[in-house]
């Protein structure tokens, strides 16, 4: 009897075990996606009201829940009933990456500044005419908040299950539902955090003293770091988009492997063997992002 509880003992300790290196890899290959994550979800509450900034950011988290609450169970029914599926969805989440970092890139491009500036205006119009319902506005941006959402935890939920595919079922359930939970916390909690940082800084400013200097520097860092939340998003994206494909098309895989083992002869070797896999990855979540950006536009175009 109580070998038989040792041994049990000993299986949960390595399922634990399993669990908590899987999900430490799953979040690693997700955090391309968090970055990015946390920057659109800040600026989905742009426009709101003070006072209404964090039951916005409640509510979006509401919705982030009941989105993983779906996606997770697809997910492992897809993995246990489908698994040759796994790779096709990842290859095209992937895809999707690197379309959505490419489509930041050729933003400017795409889109002009009148149509920029007549988003702000509206919005700005709409916290100070009392004509228009303001509670309508936050209804619609909870929406688009939780839309833009959705495909962003399709995307980490994808990415997940391409790590724990091999895993008994158990630990994949684990390893999801955990990733879940923490990105959902993680993500929700920073954003407030974030949405919150000038009203922080202006109370601060007015203390006096070294309070009075922090809160300046938090209000003068805080739209800095709403710009590097976004580059360093978008940045992430063509590295785990492309890192997604290349480990998809073994052609290419092995191609950056020879590439990375022939820069270990070069002067600081171990550096540039190092870093050639994560440049190639993220030069072919460029290429790939071009391609499908230029055929959806072409698709728009033939539409309209």
């Amino acid at each position: 009897m109580a070998t038989s509880l040792l041994a049990l003992l000993d299986d949960i300790a390595s399922v634990l075990d399993d669990v908590s290196v899987l999900t430490k890899v799953a979040a690693k290959k997700t955090a391309g996606v968090l970055g990015d994550d946390l920057a659109l979800n800040a600026q989905q509450v742009t426009g709101v009201r003070a006072d209404r900034e964090l039951p916005v950011v409640w509510a979006v988290a509401k919705g982030s829940m009941l989105n993983k609450a779906i996606l997770v169970p697809a997910a492992l029914a897809i993995s246990a009933f489908a698994p040759w599926a796994v790779t096709p969805l990842l290859m095209l989440g992937g895809a999707f990456l690197c379309y959505e970092g490419f489509e930041k890139l050729a933003h400017k491009f795409l889109h002009s500044k009148h149509e920029e500036g007549a988003g702000k205006v509206t919005l700005q119009q709409a916290a100070a005419d009392p004509a228009i319902d303001l509670v309508a506005v936050e209804k619609d941006k909870i929406k688009g908040a939780v839309r833009t959402d959705f495909i962003l935890s399709a995307e980490i939920i994808a990415i997940t299950l391409g790590t724990v595919q091999q895993s008994p079922f158990g630990t994949q359930v684990a390893v999801m539902v955990g990733i879940a939970a923490l990105m959902t916390v993680g993500v929700y909690g920073l954003v407030a955090g974030i949405v919150k940082l000038d009203d922080a800084g202006l109370y601060l400013s007015k203390r006096g003293g070294a309070q009075a200097a922090l809160g300046r520097g938090i209000l003068a860092a805080a739209p800095w770091l709403m710009k590097g939340l976004s580059v360093a998003g978008t940045a992430a994206m063509f590295l785990v988009g492309g890192g997604i494909l290349t480990h998809g098309v073994a052609v290419l895989h092995h191609g950056i492997e020879e590439m990375a083992h022939a820069t270990a002869i070069w002067p600081g070797g171990p550096f540039w063997e190092a870093i050639t896999p994560a440049l190639a990855n993220a030069a072919v979540g460029v290429v790939a992002g071009a391609v499908v950006l230029a055929a959806v536009t072409l698709v728009k175009k033939l539409r309209s």
